[in-house]
């Protein structure tokens, strides 16, 4: 039976985070590193708790760490989408980067979201590592979101296509900064969008009331004509009117006939 030993050891455990740099890679897990060390748990513990006090190590997730750059210690660690691909897979859930945070990877991000919002399978708990935050939400029917892998400084990472991030603004439209950022937010994705994709992701688990109310910002307040697919679509489904809000408290106002809305709050684009 091989013996662990039980010396803490910071030095062997910097040698094997520089390894891992020079490979390219930024985070380990703890069982990773107990077998390449072949140290306790008590020893990789005391070693790991020295580098976190001296700022070159995060422990994001109990068994999960992320190491610091040398250049990168000042600003409090690597930004979120540098480790969120790894993290997932520790995690052995599905996700994808989406609504604002998506809508930024697409280059429509009107104001830069301040935390990484992320689509999962199961309720995460946010995450905040050094002065990056993750806001994890979560959807039943996340397999068939369409998504996309996008190349980070680090590796890649998915993320939902533009099509499904504009549906996803709608459906967690409060995290999406309500109607007027979410239309202002259109008005740059809109050139990302292919009307066809646009149909498929909407057939992909979306309410009917989501793709009403994309549906009718896409063609009020933006210039690409993508809607017509989606609105032969819609019409065969001849849905209920729905609220253009869904969160606010007024129940009064015109009725949008085409994509059979009530027009219960003005939407103001900040353009």
């Amino acid at each position: 039976m091989r013996m662990l030993a039980d010396k803490p050891s910071r030095e062997n455990l910097t040698k094997f985070m520089e390894t891992l740099q020079a490979q390219g890679r930024y985070t380990f897990t703890k069982k990773e590193a107990i077998a390449k060390l072949q140290v306790s748990d008590n020893a990789f513990h005391k070693a790991a708790f020295r580098l976190v006090h001296q700022r070159r190590l995060i422990r994001v997730r109990n068994g999960f760490y992320l190491i610091i750059p040398v250049e990168y210690q000042l600003s409090g660690g690597l930004p979120p989408t540098a480790y969120i691909d790894s993290l997932m897979k520790f995690r052995k859930q599905p996700y994808y980067v989406g609504i604002l945070s998506a809508a930024a990877l697409h280059g429509a991000a009107h104001q830069s979201p301040q935390e990484l919002q992320v689509v999962t399978s199961f309720p995460l708990r946010p995450i905040r590592a050094g002065r990056g935050k993750i806001h994890f939400f979560t959807k039943k029917r996340i397999s068939s979101v369409p998504v996309q892998s996008i190349k980070t400084a680090t590796g890649y990472i998915q993320a939902s296509t533009p099509e499904a991030t504009a549906l996803d603004l709608l459906l967690y439209v409060r995290s999406a900064g309500h109607l007027n950022n979410v239309a202002t937010v259109l008005t740059e994705l809109a050139e990302k969008i292919d009307s066809k994709k646009l149909l498929l992701a909407s057939q992909s688990g979306y309410d009917l009331s989501v793709v009403q109310r994309l549906g009718y910002l896409l063609e009020r307040f933006t210039k690409q004509k993508v809607t017509s697919d989606l609105f032969q679509w819609i019409k065969k489904q001849e849905p209920e009117f729905a609220w253009l809000s869904p969160v606010r408290k007024s129940t009064t106002g015109a009725r949008n006939v085409k994509w059979r809305l009530i027009l219960n709050e003005e939407v103001e684009p900040d353009l």
